[in-house]
């Protein structure tokens, strides 16, 4: 079985299952649902209830040059009423500099989920009008398999992967993180890990 196939086999028997069909529904343009809620529900399958991560919300990546924060809005709108015992990030890629200071323009919402943390978060899935499931994983799927919490190219060096990476690893401790310190914990205050 290749990757995605097992992506797909572990998803599709999920909560995501379920929101994915509803989430394409919205015809937001080039989107993908990325991020924790693909990577935790990938992790509790592998791991258990050793694993203490949740989906917190579901983000969805799209792309529109024309559209603004009413659209994001509308169709956040829409699927909460579906799901209301849910959250749910929408974010338009192409205006995301706009209105979130320090964060660059993007081209195309692959563009923006390669620039995520880290590489098992940048991960998208998505459903077509057929229903057949797409992926993108620019950095592979062995990371998220593998329960392997690495930055993406970009935030190697970033404090804020290094702290959610430690907070990863606080609540579900399967998980490998070869570019936190050894002494990662000692050099965080208690508060500062990430809930």
């Amino acid at each position: 079985m290749n990757d995605n196939t097992r992506l797909k086999m572990i998803l599709a028997n999920s909560l995501i299952g379920t929101v994915l069909p509803e989430i394409a529904q919205l015809n937001l343009p080039n989107w993908w649902l990325a991020g924790g809620a693909v990577r935790n529900t990938v992790w509790r399958s592998i791991f258990g209830e050793k694993c203490g991560l949740i989906i917190n919300d579901f983000d969805v990546a799209f792309f529109d040059d024309g559209g603004n924060r009413s659209q994001e809005q509308a169709a956040k709108t829409i699927i909460t009423a579906k799901f209301p015992d849910y959250l749910f990030d929408i974010k338009n890629q192409a205006s995301f500099a706009r209105w979130r200071d320090g964060r660059r323009t993007y081209s195309s919402t692959e563009e923006g989920i390669k620039d995520w943390l880290h590489t098992a978060t940048a991960v998208g899935v998505k459903v077509d009008a057929q229903g057949q499931w797409q992926f993108f994983t620019p950095y592979g799927l062995d990371d998220l398999f593998g329960g392997i919490v690495r930055p993406t190219p970009a935030h190697t060096h970033n404090p804020v992967a290094e702290k959610k990476a430690s907070g990863f690893v606080e609540k579900c401790p399967c998980l490998r993180s070869p570019h936190l310190a050894p002494d990662w914990k000692s050099r965080l205050p208690e508060q500062s890990l990430p809930t």
